[in-house]
């Protein structure tokens, strides 16, 4: 899979036919935040979906289909979330979709690189978290359990594909092996959906893999 600025038309589409996963949405709706010309081809996609629905016949619905959806809602947040030390303040810095989410404390990931967990949007090990990383630094040289999507919020990161500005997009899964390099005069935050653990390469990433952990 290679390096985008934006979505891919699946995801834009599964994200305008809200069948995208939680975790991917919220790091879609930062970039359609941060990008509105991507946000009106989303846009343009829920009104060509909302014309197929229009011609169906409806359906009607289980005497239990709200009681379920309200239980599934209720199960995507882990109890270890509920119990998370917590920011005493919402970050009203960051994009609308982050906004209304509680946030873990800053934890250490390796030299200049630091990770919060946004707490809430979670689909199995599909999470999703801040990456802040420092002027000049890099995140360890990695591959991916699976999918990992990530948006720029501020500053800029470069990678063998190029340089990652604010608002754009990246698609990784595991044919992607990169290292991630801030090029910004300030520090680089992005948000991430993370599908499991980074995979570090080698010998050596072995040994530190469980030193290393977003």
């Amino acid at each position: 899979m290679s390096a985008r600025r934006h979505p891919s038309e699946e995801r834009l589409l599964a994200f305008a036919a809200g069948t995208l996963s939680a975790p991917e949405a919220v790091v879609v709706a930062t970039h359609l935040a941060l990008r509105p010309r991507t946000r009106t081809w989303t846009h343009l996609a829920q009104a060509v979906g909302g014309s197929v629905l229009d011609d169906l016949e409806p359906t009607p619905l289980d005497n239990g289909a709200f009681a379920s959806v309200l239980d599934r809602l209720e199960a995507a947040v882990p109890d270890e979330a509920r119990e998370a030390v917590r920011a005493p303040a919402a970050d009203h810095a960051l994009p609308a979709p982050l906004r209304g989410f509680d946030l873990s404390p800053w934890r250490w990931a390796g030299p200049g690189v630091h990770v919060r967990d946004v707490l809430g949007p979670r689909d199995g090990d599909c999470r999703v978290i801040l990456l802040r990383i420092a002027p000049g630094q890099s995140a360890p040289r990695h591959t991916h359990a699976g999918v990992e999507l990530t948006c720029v919020i501020e500053g800029a990161y470069a990678t063998d594909d190029g340089v990652f500005e604010p608002g754009d997009f990246e698609e990784a899964d595991p044919s992607v092996l990169h290292q991630p390099r801030v090029v910004s005069r300030a520090p680089c935050l992005c948000v991430a959906a993370l599908d499991g653990q980074i995979v570090l390469p080698g010998r050596l990433g072995k040994l530190l893999a469980p030193f290393v952990r977003l």
